[in-house]
This record gives C-alpha cells, sequence and structure tokens, in this order.
C-alpha cells in the first residue's frame, strides 16, 4: 500500500516505521523522554533490595510486558533478548556483569519515571518480588513470548533474538488480573 505526499508515493510501511521510531523516542502526547531501562532497574532496586541480577532482570521484563497492556505503551526502547536463563536486557547485562547481587544501579534516574510508570512497577513488584529469581525464570519459560523468539534454538543454546512489544503484548493481554487465560 502506498500514501501520496506531494508527487511522491510513499509506502504505507515506511510511515508506520517512523510513527513507530517518534513514539518511542518519547515525544507522544507531550510527554518528556521516555524512561530507559537503568531509570525502571534503579526503581525496582530502591524498592526490594538486594537480589540477584537475575531476578532483576525478570521483573524489567515483567514491567514491560504489563506496561505495554495497561499504558498500552512500553516502558523503556531498550530490546528484551530470549536468551537460556529467560529474557535479558543487553545493555541492563552489560552495566551488572559478573555481579550475583546487586543493590543498585547508580546509571538510573528514577525522576525520570511519571506516576503511572511507578505505578505499573509497583504492581509489578506486588505480584512477582516475593518469588525467587529461578521460579520467575521458570514461567517465562512456560510463556508464549520468550518461547515464540526461541523458536528452532536448543535448550540452553545461546540466543539474542528479541522478544517483540508485539508478543509481549498479545499474551499478556490474553491473561486475566490473575495470570490465567481469559
Amino acid at each position: 500500500m502506498f500514501y501520496l505526499r506531494g508527487k511522491e508515493m510513499v509506502p504505507l510501511l515506511t510511515i508506520y516505521r517512523r510513527v513507530l521510531q517518534f513514539m518511542l523516542k518519547g515525544y507522544h502526547q507531550g510527554e518528556a523522554k521516555m524512561a530507559n531501562v537503568f531509570d525502571v532497574a534503579r526503581y525496582i532496586l530502591q524498592q526490594k533490595n538486594p537480589m540477584t541480577t537475575m531476578k532483576l532482570q525478570k521483573l524489567v521484563y515483567y514491567c514491560q510486558a504489563w506496561s505495554l497492556v495497561w499504558e498500552e505503551k512500553p516502558l523503556f526502547e531498550e530490546e528484551i533478548q530470549a536468551w537460556a536463563s529467560g529474557p535479558v536486557v543487553r545493555n541492563l547485562y552489560n552495566h551488572h556483569r559478573r555481579e550475583f547481587l546487586i543493590s543498585d544501579i547508580k546509571k538510573g534516574d528514577v525522576g525520570n519515571l511519571t506516576k503511572e510508570q511507578k505505578e505499573t512497577i509497583n504492581a509489578v513488584l506486588k505480584a512477582y518480588s516475593d518469588k525467587p529469581a529461578q521460579w520467575l525464570a521458570d514461567l517465562t519459560h512456560m510463556e508464549k513470548p520468550w518461547n515464540e523468539a526461541r523458536k528452532g534454538i536448543e535448550p540452553g543454546e545461546n540466543c539474542e533474538n528479541e522478544i517483540t512489544l508485539a508478543s509481549m503484548h498479545e499474551y499478556y493481554s490474553s491473561l486475566s488480573p490473575d495470570g490465567e487465560p481469559v
């Protein structure tokens, strides 16, 4: 499909891509810059610290997933990858690499989070933060977004495939508030 702009034909896919890029930069609806994964991680650690880096990664993932459902927009723009241990944000991993237990992330600024974003994170923490890291990893392994991203990849094999925002939104939107399929 094409859209006529002036005298040239512009593919609709190009327009959609530009709109998505604009939204991901945080300029939608007059809002300030979008928060990043470090802002989210720092807020999580201020609420519930210390924790293992594996647990932090899974909580960040669930914050993104539920933000897509409840707020209908991403919480942060960094890509989530389908690693053997579950969902991982590479930039966050690179920051805490070689650490097992973590209590703060100096790079983040919780001031970049809106009231609504903090409410989403708090709701996720209420539902998931009392669970052990391995329990959270096992849960992600039973869910469609991680499995779709790892399709054709052997268990335990390295993988950097993206867990797409669309797959997360579709799957988590299909769950009832208690986590069961609707």
